[in-house]
């Protein structure tokens, strides 16, 4: 696990917005993002990326950068998309619900 990683895994989430964090990010190639409080979408993406931290980046270690992209881009679109069920969807998989979705519409 890279140092980057480690201190994200310790690190209290009232620190994730600030300045050494971004700091961080930005030597690392990484674009800071942040919305207001109560957005939907940043507790959804927070969710998400709780998940990925918990599922994916915190049990396993990449030799290069170019590995670790291909590695989130196969957790998401062979696993989180199409098996994971998630709470939001009535517990269906994301391929699941936009599979039924129309279907849902037109009765």
């Amino acid at each position: 696990m890279t140092r980057l990683a480690r201190w994200c895994t310790r690190t209290a989430a009232a620190q994730y917005t600030s300045l050494a964090f971004a700091r961080a990010l930005n030597a690392a190639g990484i674009a800071v993002s942040m919305g207001t409080v109560g957005d939907w979408f940043d507790a959804m993406a927070e969710s998400f990326f709780a998940t990925l931290q918990t599922e994916l980046l915190g049990r396993h270690y990449w030799a290069s950068r170019r590995r670790l992209a291909t590695a989130v881009f196969d957790y998401i679109e062979t696993f989180y998309n199409r098996r994971r069920r998630h709470s939001a969807l009535d517990y269906r998989s994301p391929a699941d619900y936009e599979r039924i979705a129309p279907l849902a519409l037109a009765a």
